[in-house]
């Protein structure tokens, strides 16, 4: 008996059937180069070239509020260069807007008007600053000479030349150094024990910080003058305590603002190493944020070193110097513009004006030292500025 078989097939049904190719991932075309300097992609505004319609549209309404001011002081009879000033800007604003808005609609008006408003602002800021360090350097420059920091008014008249401030310099060092002192540890500890520590009692000093931050500087020399100079009398030292009121919120609340901005991972690497909490603070968090602390120490002396009223309750003034702080009344360099300024005499005010330079001249050098360090802080930390 004969079996008929099927004819062999080429496939086997049997064979597990191949994959189907994978399919590769439709990239999209690379965009076409840029040409040379074109904006990037990512910036959300191109930088818009001053051209000569933006000069026509400035010059057209400065000359237009000039014109309105100049009209307004003519017609109503002004004398004032403040209202006339004011009248000027409030016509370039309007004529500005005005032309803006018919050339590129309402939207671009009210930017372009903001962002006039903010440089206009911004100039008329550092303009008067300009204007107020000028006036007093040409008008401290004249007494400005070696024997103003090498004498004192002790053995000087008020007609005769010569003189200085020797003592007044002697009593700002003395004060402000005390109140230094004294204002820093304890300024630094509170701002670890806030940012830090966060105990129970931290809202409740940090709010009375504030509080006292506002004070204003004549309540403390009260204070002292009730406290200390009325049973005492009056010294060097007294004027350091109401000078250390002042300084301590200043201190301590720019000293918190410098140790939260320290990372906190070095604060969890420090203590996963089983670092207890009093050394992280130690050795990790204070090193790490010193230039900042330095910074809040320098404010806190800027912010003390210009004070008056204190000075007058407390320390009082003389015209020898005295370098005794704990006993008899002491100068500073407040109390020496103060009390010259006040005389009718030219060679008095002309010692006052030097000393207001000499005075400004110390916070500008603090203010200075003062940012130098806070950009060191900030790129010790990986920051910039």
């Amino acid at each position: 008996m004969t079996l008929l078989l099927p004819p062999p097939t080429e496939t086997n049904e049997w064979a597990p059937e191949a994959p189907a190719p994978a399919l590769e991932p439709v990239r999209p075309a690379a965009p076409p180069p840029a040409p040379a300097g074109a904006p990037e992609a990512d910036d959300p505004r191109a930088r818009r070239r001053f051209n000569q319609a933006d000069l026509v549209e400035i010059v057209g309404p400065v000359a237009a509020g000039i014109a309105l001011s100049l009209l307004l002081r003519v017609v109503l009879d002004w004398d004032g260069i403040m209202g006339t000033f004011l009248w000027a800007v409030i016509g370039f604003m309007v004529t500005y807007w005005v032309l803006i808005q018919e050339r590129l609609g309402r939207l671009q008006a009210a930017d372009r008007l903001v962002t006039m408003m903010i440089w206009g602002t911004g100039v008329v800021a550092v303009a008067f600053l300009t204007w107020l360090v000028g006036f007093v350097i040409v008008k401290g420059v004249k007494a400005l000479t070696p024997s103003f920091f090498t004498e004192d008014l002790s053995k000087t008249g008020p007609l005769n030349p010569g003189g200085g401030a020797f003592h007044a310099l002697i009593g700002t060092i003395e004060q402000v150094g005390i109140a230094t002192v004294v204002v820093v540890p304890i300024a630094i500890l509170t701002a670890v024990y806030l940012n830090e520590l966060k105990g129970r009692g931290s809202s409740v000093i940090r709010f009375t910080v504030d509080a006292v931050a506002g004070l204003p500087s004549i309540v403390a020399g009260l204070l002292i003058f009730t406290l200390w100079v009325a049973g005492h009398g009056f010294s060097g030292v007294a004027c350091s305590a109401a000078l250390a009121i002042l300084m301590l919120p200043t201190v301590t609340r720019t000293s918190e603002e410098i140790l939260r901005t320290v990372p906190g991972s070095l604060r969890e690497a420090s203590l996963a190493l089983g670092a207890p909490r009093w050394k992280v603070v130690g050795m990790v968090v204070l090193p790490t944020a010193r230039a900042g602390l330095l910074t809040a120490v320098i404010l806190g002396i800027a912010r003390a070193i210009g004070e008056t009223a204190p000075a007058l309750l407390t320390a009082l003034g003389s015209a020898r110097t005295n370098l005794n702080p704990f006993t008899g009344p002491q100068a500073n360099l407040p109390l020496f513009v103060w009390s010259l300024i006040r005389t009718p005499n030219q060679t008095q005010i002309d010692r006052a004006w030097t000393g207001a330079l000499v005075l400004l001249m110390l916070i500008f050098v603090l203010f200075t030292l003062a940012r130098f360090l806070g950009n060191r802080s900030q790129k010790k930390l990986g920051r910039s500025r």
